[in-house]
């Protein structure tokens, strides 16, 4: 059961990072790995169960009454095997595992690993170790392919007829648009969702996969609630704008040319310069579409200041290989797709452990979230959303069933996106909060802000905190002003300041160690048990919302 494509880790590193229950949790697969296990998350579900410093944690689940099932992970990757026959990744036993060693107080001993876990986490790491070494090679390889195809001629054919067939379905979908608006979008509910389908598998057959899904998407609009008729006509105006992209594409400068073609499905490698930093796992969320599981990782870089995501994809039940748990610091060499933001990344290489959780991106205000969406638009008018992180705001609700995130000072508000009221991470930023203010990630949009990770302490109140097209955060105040802790801390002042929580009377004690207890709501005492700083100071500590 491999998570992710970990590096090269040696049983004499430094100790691994010892995880909260929440990064745990932010792992499963769905609401049922969650509660299964949970379930078997107790000492009496484990024998031979163990630990060790470089982050091995294995165990025997005897709750089965049968043969009990090895289970090993090796948390350096992360990845993990056991022996049940789930098909989900981690399995129940897994999470079980982890949510054990992560623990206060842990409920697995310190030893050495048995000889079934030692000679997997031996050819793991190994296999790790030489896929490192080789990375190189296989870099320079590519290039020389890249740059010298075994028939240049054929695989330019090939583009120019996948191109013709994109041509011909964005034609066809353009005469189907044109039909629906004359037909008025007040009767659009009435052929059922069948005619949508029949359009969006004529998309595919046109090798625009790109252009299939937004199809699917208008055919969920009609009927959906009040207001459905402005919301299909606002979709289908969007559509329209990229099909007539697509013909005119020869016309586009090329960063909007190259969006044009991811947008309706063309992919790419990432050839931009790769960029190496230490990178902050912001958020981890899945997403269903279709025969496809989408898996988004957030990251943010410690040195460049760029903001990265990571996409991985994998079957309709099945959750996406690329696993990385929220909070942690990865030394990683990532490299940038084309197109507008260049937002999306590869990851290229990792180096070393895992460290502790760093300091949350710069943030800004909610008037910078929405400056920073709208200039975003003008280079992608496709997007749904911006990444942002805002600094000293507090959830309030809005209306009989809705929230918003207000400025401290009064200024201005964001509404919470319909997608976030229904998750239960909403009520955890509202407890984290308790009505003072807090940092906030997540994705700014034209349905709101869809809150992705939350800090109890509310830093860098910058009101350029969002970040700009290029992935690089916004210009603006070094500092801002924190109604609850005083003046925000920027990031020159933060190295070497005491980040003591006054809210809770400095229950982060200097050492960064763990509080008194961890809840499974997650907003109560979580503590990463090593949120020491490189200079010893604590740093927020970090709560997922999805």
């Amino acid at each position: 059961m491999l998570l992710s494509h970990g590096g090269e880790s040696s049983r004499t590193a430094a100790a691994a990072v010892r995880w909260t229950v929440e990064q745990v949790l932010a792992l499963a697969p769905d609401e049922a790995s969650r509660k299964a296990g949970g379930g078997l998350a107790s000492a009496g579900s484990w024998s031979g169960r163990g630990c060790d410093g470089s982050g091995a944690v294995w165990g025997l689940c005897t709750s089965g009454g049968g043969t009990p099932y090895r289970t090993v992970v090796d948390t350096t990757g992360p990845a993990c095997r056991c022996g049940c026959p789930s098909r989900t990744f981690p399995c129940e036993h897994a999470l079980a595992l982890l949510l054990l060693w992560a623990g206060e107080g842990s409920g697995l001993p310190s030893g050495e690993a048995p000889d079934w876990a030692h000679d997997w986490l031996t050819d793991r790491r190994g296999r790790a170790a030489k896929g490192q070494k080789g990375t190189a090679g296989e870099a320079a390889s590519a290039e020389t392919r890249a740059a010298g195809p075994a028939d240049p001629v054929a695989a330019r054919r090939r583009a120019e007829r996948r191109a013709e067939r994109i041509t011909g379905g964005a034609q066809e979908l353009e005469q189907r648009l044109e039909d629906l608006l004359r037909g008025g979008l007040a009767v659009a509910d009435q052929p059922g969702y069948g005619l949508w389908e029949e359009t969006a598998a004529r998309m595919v057959d046109a090798q625009a996969p790109g252009l299939a899904a937004r199809v699917r998407e208008l055919g969920a609009i009609p009927g959906s609630g009040p207001g459905w008729p402005v919301r299909l006509l606002e979709e289908c105006a969007l559509l329209h704008l990229l099909d007539r992209a697509w013909l005119g594409i020869d016309r586009l400068p090329e960063p909007l040319a190259a969006t044009v073609r991811t947008r309706v499905g063309l992919t790419a490698a990432a050839s931009g310069p790769p960029v190496r930093d230490h990178w902050l796992v912001l958020a981890q969320y899945d997403t269903p579409d279709g025969r496809l599981v989408t898996r988004r990782v957030w990251l943010s870089g410690r040195e460049s200041g760029r903001l990265a995501l990571l996409l991985s994809f994998g079957a309709a039940g099945r959750s996406p290989e690329l696993a990385l748990p929220v909070g942690v610091t990865i030394d990683a060499e990532l490299a940038p797709y084309a197109g507008a933001g260049r937002l999306r990344s590869e990851l290229k290489q990792r180096f070393g452990l895992p460290s502790p959780a760093a300091t949350p991106p710069t943030g800004g205000t909610t008037a910078a979230a929405i400056s920073a969406y709208g200039d975003a638009l003008r280079d992608d008018p496709w997007l749904d959303s911006w990444p942002t992180t805002l600094c000293g705001v507090i959830p309030v609700p809005s209306g009989p069933d809705g929230w918003q995130l207000v400025d401290a000072e009064g200024e201005g508000a964001l509404p919470v996106a319909p997608s976030a009221l229904a998750r239960p991470g909403l009520w955890k930023l509202v407890a984290l909060s308790g009505g003072t203010p807090v940092t906030v990630f997540g994705e700014c949009g034209h349905r709101g802000f869809d809150p992705l990770a939350a800090w109890s302490t509310a830093l860098d109140a910058d009101p350029g905190g969002a970040a700009d097209p290029d992935g690089t955060p916004g210009s603006g105040a070094a500092a801002g002003t924190d109604k609850r802790t005083g003046p925000c801390i920027s990031r020159a002042a933060e190295a070497g300041a005491d980040s003591t929580d006054r809210r809770s009377g400095g229950r982060h004690d200097a050492a960064g160690g763990e509080a008194d207890d961890v809840r499974d709501d997650g907003v109560a005492g979580l503590r990463s048990g090593n949120g020491g700083g490189a200079d010893g100071g604590t740093v927020p500590e970090i709560v997922p919302l999805v």
